[in-house]
């Protein structure tokens, strides 16, 4: 909401208060200020001129010499404008002036001819393009003739004036309005404020004559209100209206239009004008829609109907959707000359589903939707009438046509000013109480020592005894609330195991050199359960926003290599990423998907890049797997981990594996399948993905720190001849298991093919290390040991030593 100071002083002065103190004081009792907006841009030395000459430049088709009285002198004007013309009063910026975006006005000589200042439109002030009226969107504004020339033209354009921008939460709809927002204000300085006065005068012809009134559908409509004005001229507004909409961040079109945005940005309730004559039948009809029935609205759009969808109709076809938009069929026009003014109370919940299935949302739809004052609907097309009256030369008919079922009784909350201290923990009196409700013009008695408060109708939010709480709070002063600490038996707080382990596979993934990546839980159906570690029935939502975010993902390595693509498209040549996020999983009995946390990474680039030292080295399989190795040592889990080729959809054939924690298969480690690669445009690109959750819920034995061994260790090599399809995590865990207490490390140190192996074998070494913490091992015992070894590789792998 867009707040006008200078409108604001018509209702409650505030004169002589600094904006900025203002919105200091209206954001502590409860309404945020966004922000303040000088409409001036600090501008001087911007006149009203006359346009006493103009003709073309000999130089140039499209520039004019204009001479231009501007008071003090007539002086030349070089203008581009298209529609400058003789006889004009215009905008001057002289010599000196600065405009907005820094602009600075000099003398200059354009294709030989001086040129003493610029003749200026709108845009050029300051004031968006978007609201600027249609006729002087491409070129300079003309001011009305009754302007003098020398004059200061920022008072005329409504620019010295300071705009406050609300941002305002959904339960204060009555602030939506200039009239609700000056009775906040007057309740902040302890005001009154000054309500339009509404006085004109109608003609002996009756409204009820011209006009005939049904509403079909009274659940939806149960107020609905009619005056009838003819003999309207219809021109552009006086410039005070013009300039009043514009601060509102409202586009200028007629007198006729501007009236009813006027009267909607000031009571709140949304009005339409309609063309009587375009009507056609003197008959308005409110009904809901035929099903798939068409309406063009005011923005040329054509739009499909839904039988629920509530429409005006001229009983034969729609002329608007209800508290929505207007249709084109019967729009107000230069040639109009009676008018329908309407003003309506429309349920809220059906004006929300029509603005959101037609796709349309509007200044009428968004006050609709928060609830209006029953109470002002009928004031607000007096008040309407009123202007029509004074600024379009109307003859208001006699009367209204009125359809009226709504129920206009205030909401009775009584409470009593202890229930309302206990609450916020103060001392406040029931006189300062009864002041403060006074002040936001809420009518309060008090009887028997309670509060009895009939609460007004421009009032939605008040309903229960906590909403009088807030605004005795808010007005009292929040700073005012006493600062106390909770008095109770309390433990600090702290990470939970689970939270505390995640944050070390964050730390060791970020240490490691991966980026944290944050993407989109929703997929397409295409990669909703590409590299899956389990699948189940997928999510869907019922009105995604495109089919690429329509299913919840069961895994996050796809996204992941959405992330690397848009990276190496942008010559980001190595990339590494991780992301901790959840999978969605089948459903729950509550009917929602079992959320299951996993952690996944990419790897695709150099993994080492010292250029000075000449060394490089591509990612690889075995880095990725390191990084899982290193993560699952860091939280006590290496001695379950065991790797084991797979072939997965979407993977490398030969370089990739399941990866299992004791024995169950926790996640996946390998190169993204070549195909897949060259579709996205990515080298070689190496994923892993590990059920968080599970990893983290192990219980891992307290962390044990032994002495520096006293004892030396004895080392032994072996190099096995063994079937090229036997893994060397296989041999590993026949070493591990047959070397006993005694062997303390197991580590593979060379892969041999070639000469001197027979085809379709391999040859593979390890260092085997053995260690006793309490005495130095002999040679006996290292030996009985090895030859268990030994023995255990060839009879459960069939390997055998190389000579």
């Amino acid at each position: 909401m867009l707040v006008s100071t200078k409108w604001l002083n018509e209702y409650v002065n505030i004169n002589g208060i600094n904006p900025a103190d203002l919105a200091e004081k209206i954001t502590r009792s409860g309404i945020e200020v966004d922000s303040i907006i000088d409409r001036s841009h600090g501008m001087t030395n911007v006149v009203v001129g006359y346009v006493k000459e103009c003709v073309k430049h000999p130089e140039a088709d499209k520039l004019n010499i204009c001479q231009v009285d501007v008071g003090e002198e007539t002086t030349q004007i070089i203008c581009g404008a298209p529609n400058i013309a003789q006889g004009q009063k215009v905008i001057v910026a002289r010599p000196g002036a600065v405009l907005p975006g820094g602009m600075k006005i000099k003398k200059a000589k354009l294709r030989g001819e001086e040129s003493n200042g610029m003749i200026c439109s709108l845009q050029e002030l300051g004031i968006e393009g978007k609201l600027v009226a249609k006729a002087y969107a491409e070129g300079i504004y003309v001011l009305p003739q009754d302007t003098i020339p020398g004059e200061n033209a920022l008072p005329l354009l409504g620019l010295d004036d300071t705009v406050l921008e609300f941002d305002l939460t959904p339960n204060r709809s009555d602030a939506l309005s200039m009239l609700g927002v000056a009775y906040e204000v007057g309740a902040i300085l302890s005001q009154g404020i000054a309500l339009p006065k509404i006085d004109f005068t109608e003609s002996a012809e009756k409204a009820e004559d011209k006009l005939k009134l049904r509403v079909d559908a009274p659940a939806d409509n149960p107020m609905y209100v009619a005056k009838v004005v003819k003999n309207i001229k219809v021109a552009e507004s006086p410039l005070w209206l013009q300039n009043y909409l514009m601060a509102a961040g409202v586009r200028p079109h007629n007198n006729v239009v501007d009236i009813t945005n006027y009267v909607l940005m000031e009571y709140g309730q949304p009005l339409h004008a309609f063309d009587y004559d375009r009507l056609g039948t003197g008959e308005i009809v409110v009904r809901h829609a035929e099903e798939g029935e068409k309406i063009t609205t005011l923005d040329d759009t054509e739009r499909t109907l839904n039988s629920h969808n509530l429409v005006i109709t001229n009983g034969k076809e729609p002329v608007a959707i209800a508290g929505v938009m207007g249709g084109a069929n019967s729009e107000v026009h230069n040639g109009t000359t009676t008018v329908v003014i309407e003003s309506a109370y429309f349920a809220p919940a059906s004006v929300r589903q029509t603005s959101k299935e037609v796709g349309l949302r509007s200044d009428a739809s968004t006050r609709f939707e928060k609830g209006v004052d029953p109470n002002r609907v009928q004031e607000a097309a007096e008040r309407a009438a009123q202007l029509m009256a004074e600024l379009a030369g109307g003859e208001v008919l006699s009367g209204s046509v009125i359809v009226d079922e709504l129920d206009k009784t205030a909401e009775r909350i009584t409470i009593s000013p202890d229930y309302i201290n206990s609450r916020l923990g103060m001392k406040i009196s029931m006189d300062d109480m009864l002041s403060i409700l006074e002040r936001l013009k809420i009518p309060t008695e008090a009887i028997n020592g309670q509060l009895v408060i009939e609460a007004p109708t421009r009032r939605q939010d008040l309903r229960i005894k906590e909403d009088i709480i807030e605004e005795v709070a808010r007005m009292y002063g929040y700073d005012e609330i006493p600062k106390t600490l909770p008095v109770s038996e309390s433990t600090p707080g702290g990470l939970t195991p689970y939270q505390a382990k995640r944050r070390i596979v964050r730390q060791f993934l970020e240490g490691a050199g991966l980026y944290q990546a944050i993407t989109y839980s929703l997929t397409s159906k295409e990669q909703s359960q590409a590299y899956a570690l389990e699948t189940a029935p997928v999510t869907e939502l019922l009105m995604p926003m495109s089919e690429e975010r329509s299913i919840l993902r069961q895994s996050l390595i796809p996204h992941l290599l959405d992330a690397t693509t848009y990276n190496v498209a942008r010559r980001i040549d190595s990339v590494a990423l991780y992301e901790t996020g959840s999978v969605f999983l089948g459903e729950e009995e509550d009917g929602l998907p079992r959320e299951v946390e996993h952690v996944a990474a990419v790897l695709t680039g150099k993994w080492v890049d010292h250029a000075w030292q000449g060394e490089t080295k591509k990612v690889d399989f075995f880095v990725m797997k390191g990084i899982v190795e290193g993560m699952m040592e860091r939280l006590g889990l290496l001695d379950g981990l065991a790797f084991e080729q797979a072939a997965i959809d979407g993977m490398h054939p030969g370089r990739t594996a399941n990866i299992f924690l004791n024995g169950e298969r926790i996640g996946l480690v390998g190169q993204i399948h070549p195909t897949e690669q060259k579709k996205r445009d990515l080298k070689e690109t190496y994923v892993m993905e590990l059920n968080l959750e599970r990893i983290l819920s192990v219980d891992t034995d307290e962390l044990l720190y032994a002495p520096v061994p006293r004892f030396p260790s004895i080392s032994r090599d072996i190099a096995l001849v063994v079937d090229s399809g036997t893994s060397a995590g296989t041999l590993e865990a026949i070493i591990r298991k047959a070397g006993g207490k005694l062997l303390k490390d197991v580590k593979l140190f060379d892969l041999y093919e070639g000469n001197n192996v027979e085809e379709g074998k391999k040859s593979l070494a390890f260092s085997m290390t053995y260690f006793d913490p309490e005495r130095t091992l002999t040679d006996e015992e290292v030996v009985k040991a090895h030859e268990k070894v030994l023995n255990a590789l060839t009879n459960d792998a069939d390997a055998q030593l190389r000579g």
